[in-house]
C-alpha cells in the first residue's frame, strides 16, 4: 500500500510540474501570437499604402512571420495535447523543458539572423536561395537562421519521442495507440480515448517530418559552408515541403485534443472511439504524409503520377477526420442543453474553421485552378482560415478553460467569440477575394487596384488583433495563481 500511495503521489507531482510547462507554454503562445500578428498587420498596413515599410524590412517580417506562426502554432498545439493526452498516459514533463528552452535559443537565433543579418527568403528557405542572396545578406545570416530552426525541430522531435514512448509503455505499440486492435483485429478491448488516437497520428506524422525537415536544414547548411556541395533543387523542395505541409497540418491534430476533452465536460455527453472514428484517423494518418505535391503541381520536373496522387488525395484528405470531428461535434452540443459561453463557442468556431478553411485548399490543389491561383493571394487566404479560425480559437478556448480553474459551468464571453469569428472572416474573405481578383502573394509593394482588398484587409486584422488581445491578457492575468497551484 505504501509503494502505491508513494506512486500516486509521484504521478500527481508530475502531473503538477507538466501543469507547470503547460502555462509557461501557452504564456509563450500568446505573447508570439500577438507579435506575429503586428508583423503581420504592419505589412498589410504598408501593402494599402497606409505606412512605408522599406521592401527588405516587409520581407524580413514575412519571414519571421512565417517561420513564427509555423513554431508558435506547434508550440501551443502540443501544450493542449501534452495536458490532455498526460491523464490517459504517463509523460514525462522533462521533454518540455528541453523543448521549451530549444525552441527560445533557436527563436532568438532566427531573430539575429533576420533582423541583424537581414537573411529573408520566406519561411520555405528554398535551395538555392539562402546562398543566392544577390548580396542581401551572408552565408552567416542563413547558417545561423537554420541552425535556430533545426533546434527547434529538435526539440519538437524529443518531445514527440517521449509522447511516443508514453504511447508505446501504457498501450502496447503505436497500433494499439490508433485502436488498430479494435480497428483490424476484431478485439472486444476497450478502444483507446480520442486524445490518444491523436496523440498518436501525431507522434507518427510529426516524427517523420521532423526527421526530414532536419535532413534538409542540415544539408543547406552544410552547402551554405561548402558551396561545392550542392543539392539537387526538386528533392530539395520536395523535402522542404513534406515537412512543411506535415508539420503546420499536425499542429491541427494536436489542437483538437481540446474538442475531444472539453465538448463532453460541458455537454455531458462522452466522446466514443468507435471503429469509424478509428478508421478515419487511420487514413487520414496516411494520406496527410502523402499529399504535399500538391504543393508543386507547377513544378514540370515532377513526376506526373505523383501530381494526380497530390490532387486526387487532396480532396479524398479533407473528409475521415474532418467528418468523425466535425460530426461529432455536433451530435454531442445537439439538444444537450448547452449554455454557450467563451470557451465553448470558441470550440465551435475552431470546428467550423478547420472545416471550412480546406475548401479554398482543395481548390487550389486542382490543377486547372492552380496555374492560375497558386502564385496569388488565395494561399495565404486558404492558410490565414485554416489557422485563425481553426487552431487559434483551439489555443484560446484551452487559454480561457485553464483561467477559470478547469471550471466547465463558468459562464460569459460568447459575444467576443462572435465579433473574433466576423473579423477573422473578414480578414481571410480579404485574402481570397484578392487571390480571385489575381492579386501576387509575397509582393510587399501593391497596385492601386488592389488597395481596397489590402484596406478592408488591415481594419479586419486590428479588430482580429484587439479580440485575441483579450483572450491572452484573460489567461496572463491568470498565471500567478495557476503557477502557485502548479
Amino acid at each position: 500500500m505504501a509503494e502505491a500511495q508513494a506512486a500516486a503521489t509521484g504521478g500527481t507531482a508530475a502531473m503538477d510540474r507538466g501543469r507547470t510547462w503547460v502555462v509557461l507554454y501557452l504564456a509563450t503562445t500568446g505573447v508570439v501570437i500577438l507579435l506575429m500578428m503586428v508583423f503581420g498587420l504592419l505589412m498589410r498596413l504598408a501593402q494599402s499604402e497606409w505606412i512605408v515599410l522599406d521592401p527588405a524590412v516587409f520581407y524580413q517580417l514575412l519571414t519571421v512571420h512565417g517561420i513564427g506562426m509555423v513554431g508558435i502554432a506547434a508550440l501551443g498545439g502540443i501544450a493542449i495535447l501534452w495536458h490532455f493526452l498526460s491523464a490517459h498516459v504517463p509523460l514525462r514533463s522533462a521533454a518540455l523543458a528541453i523543448n521549451l528552452v530549444l525552441f527560445l535559443v533557436g527563436v532568438v537565433m532566427i531573430l539575429w539572423a533576420v533582423f541583424i543579418g537581414g537573411f529573408a527568403p520566406a519561411w520555405t528557405f528554398l535551395y538555392p536561395l539562402p546562398a543566392i542572396s544577390g548580396g542581401v545578406w551572408e552565408p552567416w545570416a542563413g547558417v545561423l537562421d537554420l541552425t535556430g530552426v533545426l533546434l527547434i525541430g529538435v526539440g519538437f522531435l524529443i518531445l514527440c519521442l517521449e509522447m511516443g514512448r508514453a504511447i508505446v509503455a501504457s498501450q502496447g505499440g503505436l497500433g494499439r495507440g490508433l485502436g488498430w486492435h479494435v480497428l483490424f483485429g476484431g478485439s472486444t478491448d476497450k478502444p483507446p480515448a480520442p486524445t490518444v488516437v491523436a496523440g498518436t497520428m501525431v507522434v507518427i506524422v510529426t516524427t517523420l517530418a521532423l526527421v526530414a525537415g532536419a535532413t534538409i536544414v542540415v544539408m543547406t547548411i552544410l552547402n551554405l559552408l561548402f558551396p561545392s556541395l550542392a543539392i539537387d533543387p526538386l528533392f530539395a523542395k520536395n523535402m522542404i515541403y513534406f515537412f512543411g505541409h506535415v508539420f503546420i497540418n499536425a499542429t491541427i491534430y494536436m489542437g483538437v485534443a481540446a474538442v475531444y476533452e472539453l465538448l463532453p465536460r460541458i455537454t455531458g455527453r462522452p466522446w466514443k472511439a468507435s471503429r469509424v472514428f478509428l478508421g478515419a484517423w487511420t487514413l487520414s494518418t496516411t494520406m496527410v504524409l502523402i499529399i504535399f505535391p500538391h504543393h508543386l503541381l507547377m513544378d514540370f520536373a515532377m513526376p506526373r503520377w505523383t501530381m494526380v496522387l497530390g490532387q486526387v488525395l487532396s480532396y479524398v484528405n479533407s473528409f475521415p477526420v474532418l467528418a468523425v470531428t466535425g460530426l461529432g461535434a455536433l451530435a454531442i452540443v445537439h439538444r444537450s442543453g448547452i449554455r454557450w459561453d467563451l470557451v465553448s463557442t470558441l470550440l465551435l468556431i475552431a470546428m467550423f474553421g478547420w472545416m471550412a478553411g480546406v475548401i479554398p485548399a482543395v481548390v487550389d490543389a486542382t490543377v486547372s485552378v492552380n496555374y492560375v491561383m497558386h502564385n496569388t493571394l488565395w494561399v495565404p487566404g486558404h492558410f490565414h482560415f485554416y489557422l485563425l479560425l481553426g487552431l487559434l480559437p483551439m489555443i484560446f478556448a484551452f487559454m480561457i478553460h485553464l483561467a477559470r480553474d478547469e471550471d466547465v459551468t463558468a459562464r460569459g464571453g460568447d459575444l467576443t467569440a462572435i465579433l473574433y469569428l466576423l473579423f477573422g472572416l473578414g480578414f481571410v474573405a480579404m485574402f481570397l477575394m484578392g487571390g480571385w481578383a489575381s492579386v501576387p502573394r509575397r509582393w510587399a509593394v501593391h497596385m492601386p487596384e488592389w488597395l481596397v482588398w489590402d484596406r478592408i484587409a488591415t481594419v479586419m486584422a486590428a479588430g482580429v488583433i484587439v479580440l485575441a488581445g483579450v483572450f491572452v491578457a484573460i489567461f496572463l492575468a491568470r498565471i500567478p495563481r495557476l503557477l502557485r497551484h502548479g
